[in-house]
């Protein structure tokens, strides 16, 4: 399969946020190294680490100038040195260790690109790797959530906390979800016993009123809702697994664990679990693709945005103006 030289890419400009990202047309295309595949673009991921680093707010993100996205999804066109069982053709999805994801063509780790399931476009596997892991790792293994327990999901209609709430329910959690006004009907579609306003200024009270106090918390939102989610976590045995921060950050302290908040905080990062711990990663995905044989997830259904228009998919989900997973087609 010819590759050409060059592409269109979104490129970072500066760390001001998703609106300096530029379209350009020359950007050169990447040759795979020892171990990576070099996939030609079908679809390509928005998350919120994107936005992050647009802001300079990820740790050790890159600088700007950069091509942005992390994760995409699409055929395999050329393979570097070293590498097995994936050849030219195939379909993938995979993060991408340099970011890049934003453009025609994007070098992946063969070892972390999975396979397309069979039947499934490309732009229906994204989030397989990023978001539904992300849910499984906190719910699970980290959260060590069981049947009976409360769970409480934050951003519950995104594309992380769509799947979490369909695991929660799968292994018997009672699932109280946030989210904005518009979005309950959707939650409670996916199976959520109860529903409150993410927006409410007494969220906590209202948690604690239906609950009495939650087993774990899944928080991926930060500033006010973190203290929120500390509160309504149970003393001595609640956990809150943190894993994303768009509120800003909050100050948390020894004195606070002590005398105030007597419960387990847990943070994660998907990319730091596989990096430091890719046994537990793979125990994960093992256990995500046994819910996929079960039907509990199926195919995704992405908002799918054109490259030029990624500025503006960035800046809905930053607002969090988006339902589910969010999209780019180069």
């Amino acid at each position: 399969m010819s590759v050409p030289e060059t592409m269109r890419a979104l490129q970072q400009t500066s760390l001001n946020g998703p609106t300096d990202l530029r379209l350009i047309t020359d950007a050169p295309v990447p040759t795979p190294g020892v171990g990576e595949v070099l996939i030609r673009v079908t679809a390509a991921g928005v998350n919120f680490v994107d936005i992050s680093q647009s802001r300079g707010t990820f740790a050790g993100g890159p600088q700007p100038p950069y091509l942005a996205g992390i994760e995409g999804a699409g055929e395999v066109v050329a393979v570097g040195a070293g590498v097995t069982g994936l050849a030219p053709g195939a379909h993938v999805i995979g993060v991408g260790v340099r970011g890049g994801a934003f453009a025609e063509y994007l070098v992946l780790p063969a070892a972390g690109a999975v396979p397309v399931p069979a039947g499934w476009t490309d732009e229906q596997a994204l989030g397989l790797v990023v978001n539904w892991p992300t849910a499984l790792a906190a719910l699970r293994p980290l959260g060590g959530v069981t049947a009976g327990q409360t769970v409480l999901i934050h951003a519950a209609a995104g594309g992380t906390g769509q799947a979490a709430v369909r695991m929660a329910k799968h292994y018997g959690a009672t699932v109280i979800a946030a989210a904005s006004p518009g979005k309950h009907d959707l939650v409670r579609a996916l199976g959520a016993d109860h529903v409150v306003d993410s927006r409410r200024g007494d969220l906590a009270a209202e948690v604690m009123r239906l609950t009495g106090g939650v087993d774990l918390v899944l928080e991926s939102v930060g500033g006010a809702t973190l203290d929120a989610s500390l509160a309504v976590a149970k003393r001595v045995t609640g956990r809150v697994v943190v894993y994303g921060l768009p509120g800003g950050e909050t100050a948390l302290t020894n004195w606070d664990l002590v005398y105030k908040h007597q419960i387990h905080v847990i943070g994660l990062n998907i990319g730091m679990l596989i990096q430091a711990a890719p046994q537990l990663f793979g125990e994960v995905m093992g256990e995500l693709f046994g819910l996929l044989a079960a039907g509990v997830l199926g195919p995704g259904q992405p908002t799918i945005y054109e490259l030029a228009d990624g500025p503006k998919a960035l800046a809905e989900l930053e607002a969090r103006a988006t339902v589910g997973k969010l999209a780019l087609r180069p």
